[in-house]
């Protein structure tokens, strides 16, 4: 395996992880707009999210969607770069067709997600019925993510230019 291989694969899935966090993010705020709620609804919950857990630890951050909103993309940034590292690493997983690796991706996603999800929740100390909108919503939104985050990886490693998009 080539160094310039891997290096590749992390670009690659850095770049997927910002267009990933983006279009997810349009996504959620098309949604909330339609519900009512402001934009930031997401970048609110995970600043407020952060800072109460950080406080925790004695370290205390303002919470909100300053915080969120950073939080968010060095989120989508990091995972991506992992999966881009992954995807370009493995062999069985460089191999794997363009909708396999949009499958990977949102599997990927959604199974990271869960325990940054129960953490923000607990921090919060939402009750029940929140914690399962949240979860709900952010599946859906980590969807979308996943898709983008495997489609842009799978692009950025030359698989359409193969003819692996099947």
């Amino acid at each position: 395996m080539k160094f310039s291989t891997i290096i590749r694969g992390m670009i690659a899935g850095m770049i997927a992880g910002l267009a990933g966090t983006f279009v997810m993010y349009l996504f959620g705020a098309a949604i909330f707009a339609l519900l009512g709620w402001p934009a930031d609804t997401s970048h609110t919950i995970i600043g407020n999210s952060a800072a109460a857990f950080f406080s925790k630890l004695g370290i205390f951050l303002q919470g909100g969607a300053s915080l969120g909103l950073r939080l968010y993309y060095l989120i989508g940034f990091s995972m991506g770069a992992v999966f881009g590292v992954a995807i370009a690493w493995l062999e069985p997983l460089r191999r794997a067709s363009f909708l396999k690796k949009m499958g990977l991706g949102v599997l990927y996603v959604e199974v990271l997600a869960v325990p940054l999800l129960a953490a923000g929740s607990i921090a919060l100390q939402m009750k029940p019925f929140d914690v399962a909108v949240w979860f709900g919503f952010s599946f859906v939104l980590h969807l979308v993510y996943g898709l983008v985050l495997g489609a842009v990886t799978s692009i950025g490693l030359g698989d359409l230019k193969r003819g692996r998009a099947e």
